[in-house]
């Protein structure tokens, strides 16, 4: 049967698209050394977390041994600049196995990152104690005497590490829905499940003592857990993200319970934050564009960057 014109380029057409094909397909795709394939536009949302494993592999690292990446596992930094103030905390034997544990994760979570993704060198991070006092002193409302040393102790370091986990962990809860390949969902719902088991243990530790009063300030660890997702919420702009360890009975499981070991919605879900609300809190400025507090020249990545 002889071929009309208009069967003929449709033809040429078909196979013209079938040759470009493959190179349409992996332009959308990065294959990682596992020949797993993560979409290339999920590349900065892979990456931003970044900061956040930045952050907690030093303090953690530094707080149970006495120093960071740059003595553990100096490739993963990328050259980036070392941590300002950081050091070794005065934990018991429990608290600094766990703590251990915690800045192994870390280094984990930073290799598994940069294996799909190029990443980017560590920021600048502030981790003194003078850096930990601000936020601390910005959550009580009034300045601490002495001021609040997070290097001090067990029950201080855990305070302080609280305020870190969480904030990874809502993120990672937003960024899932916005991410294309399977793949991409898979690394950073692994993330999030160790993340949250961090949280939960730092959680169930410090409700524990939640009615103890941390001295010499005459507040209870309970009562600093409150000051400190109220100050998180404050920062994000973005509504009631945070909750302490003791809640009104209302916002507690059911409305049925004070105490709140772990924090979710109504529904007893997790909430979720956005990389802007996430800059917001760690910068300590409620801006995005200001960098500050733990990140003094701001956050590293195409998204940090592109708000300074």
């Amino acid at each position: 049967m002889a071929l009309t014109a208009t069967s003929t380029a449709t033809i040429t057409t078909l196979l013209i698209s079938l040759f470009f094909l493959p190179k349409i397909y992996s332009s959308k795709f990065t294959i990682d050394h596992h020949h797993r394939r993560f979409a290339k536009a999920d590349v900065d949302l892979l990456e931003f977390p970044l900061n956040l494993e930045f952050f907690e592999a030093e303090f953690f690292l530094y707080g149970a041994l006495g120093y960071g990446l740059d003595n553990f596992a100096p490739n993963l930094t990328k050259g980036g600049p070392t941590p300002l103030g950081a050091e070794k905390a005065d934990l018991d034997h429990f608290t600094q196995d766990v703590i251990l544990q915690f800045a192994y994760q870390e280094v984990g979570h930073l290799r598994a990152i940069q294996k799909v993704v190029k990443g980017f060198p560590r920021p600048l991070l502030d981790l003194s104690k003078e850096s930990f006092a601000k936020t601390v002193d910005a959550a009580i409302g009034k300045k601490l005497s002495p001021p609040f040393n997070p290097y001090s102790s067990g029950v201080h370091f855990l305070l302080a590490s609280y305020l870190i986990p969480y904030v990874g962990l809502t993120g990672y809860v937003g960024t899932i829905p916005k991410l294309k390949a399977p793949s991409s969902r898979r690394l950073v719902a692994g993330l999030l499940g160790v993340e949250s088991g961090q949280d939960a243990v730092i959680r169930a530790y410090l409700y524990e003592h939640a009615k103890e009063i941390v001295s010499p300030y005459g507040i209870t660890v309970g009562e600093f857990t409150n000051r400190f997702s109220e100050l998180r919420d404050r920062l994000g702009h973005q509504g009631h993200k945070d909750e302490g360890l003791v809640v009104p009975l209302a916002e507690g499981a059911e409305g049925k319970i004070n105490g709140n070991v772990l924090a979710g919605d109504a529904d007893s879900v997790a909430f979720d934050r956005t990389a802007e609300e996430i800059l917001r809190i760690v910068y300590g400025s409620g801006d995005e564009k200001k960098p500050g507090g733990f990140y003094p020249k701001g956050g590293n990545g195409r998204i940090a960057r592109s708000y300074l």
